[in-house]
């Protein structure tokens, strides 16, 4: 049996699934709009949602949401104002709570910006990947770079204080000066916050049934410590594997999935976590096709799979979490966010302090240089058996 003290943080995480077009390296649960986005019927969809989720989280109060897809920035600001009243109606939310939402810099003017900044939303994130056209064009991105300049000129003129870029390195033929160059770009517009990651091949996109060149794994290894350099020397610090951030301008959002807080998800193919004091911890999935989730309107059954996490998975789904982040980790806070004594899992932390790839003593666990590298590796050790009896 699990037995949480505190229950963690709570967050949403709202999907609005649709976007002009597919990107050719995109896993995530993305649609093309065949006619136009049937916002309202969806938003309904969204707030009934939320409503079955409710009584797994009766007295908790959210304390961000990210509004994330496909590309959000399709949905008017009228439907973001609708969807963020609904909420607020529905569940307490904590003052001064960060929202973000996902934008593309080929579907945004200053009229969407001025209007999700009056609905609420208080947090941008811009889907750049590049500022190089030929790359842009290679990776089916419906903007170009003037226009993905533009975006964050217009939404910093807009009122936005808080801004993420979103850019990819490792791109096809991308060579080690045109990575550095996109970074500098993205400095120069002044965001407060950057995502930083690193292009990978996934099944079920079209860049696995046709794979681009890409620059050899030496090659982006260089680049990536040279990049890593010119945002710390920009005064943008890393506190995640991709993520990098102007002080205190950590994504809140973000940071509470990494130390294993709680999360609502509502929207097509939306996934959640809720943590109950004596019952474990909740994980599941919804309805993934957007006409299909649509379709659930009447039975307001949106769930496509669930599952409860026993004893022995948590200490792994902790550290898949946990371990990505630079700061050092509390052996509290895992015995606190999983009900897990810190101790069923000294020989498998001692294991990986002698492989130089974690550092841990009274003050927390921490990942080393070489840890970060081979960070799979790390977290593999913490698979189910590898305890401590």
């Amino acid at each position: 049996m699990i037995n949480l003290s505190t229950l963690p943080p709570l967050s949403l995480y709202v999907h609005l699934p649709w976007c002009v077009q597919k990107c050719p390296y995109c896993d995530f649960n993305s649609h093309e709009v065949k006619d136009r986005v049937p916002e309202q019927d969806y938003v309904d969809c969204l707030l009934l949602d939320l409503e079955q989720e409710l009584p797994q989280v009766w007295g908790r109060h959210i304390s961000s949401i990210f509004i994330g897809g496909g590309t959000p920035s399709l949905f008017s600001a009228g439907a973001i104002e609708q969807l963020l009243g609904g909420i607020r109606a529905r569940i307490p939310l904590h003052p001064g709570l960060e929202i973000t939402l996902e934008a593309n810099p080929g579907t945004v003017d200053a009229k969407h910006f001025a209007g999700y900044l009056a609905a609420g939303v208080n947090r941008l994130s811009i889907g750049i990947q590049s500022f190089d056209n030929e790359k842009l064009k290679s990776l089916g991105r419906i903007h170009d770079s003037a226009m993905a300049i533009q975006a964050m000129q217009i939404a910093v003129a807009t009122g936005f204080e808080n801004i993420n870029l979103d850019l990819m390195f490792g791109l096809p033929h991308q060579d080690n000066q045109a990575m550095l160059k996109d970074l500098q770009q993205a400095i120069a517009l002044g965001p407060t916050h950057i995502s930083h990651y690193q292009l990978t091949i996934e099944p079920n996109t079209l860049f696995y049934q046709q794979p681009p060149a890409l620059p050899d794994d030496d090659r982006i290894f260089q680049a990536q410590l040279q990049c890593r350099d010119l945002l710390a020397s920009a005064g943008y610090a890393q506190y995640e594997v991709s993520a990098f951030a102007q002080a205190g301008k950590q994504c809140r959002h973000n940071l509470n999935y990494w130390r294993f807080g709680d999360y609502i998800g509502i929207g097509a193919g939306a996934h959640g976590k809720i943590s109950h004091a004596t019952a474990g911890v909740r994980r599941y999935s919804k309805i993934r096709h957007p006409q299909e989730y649509l379709g659930r309107k009447a039975s307001t059954d949106f769930i496509q799979t669930h599952s409860t996490l026993v004893a022995q998975d948590l200490s792994f789904e902790f550290m898949l979490n946990a371990l990505r982040l630079y700061e050092t980790i509390p052996l509290s806070l895992f015995s606190e966010r999983t009900g897990v004594a810190s101790h069923k899992i000294d020989s498998v932390l001692q294991k990986a302090d002698d492989l130089g790839w974690l550092h841990y003593d009274q003050d927390g666990i921490s990942t080393t240089e070489n840890g970060k590298r081979f960070l799979n590796d790390v977290v593999e050790l913490f698979l189910p058996g590898n305890e401590n009896d």
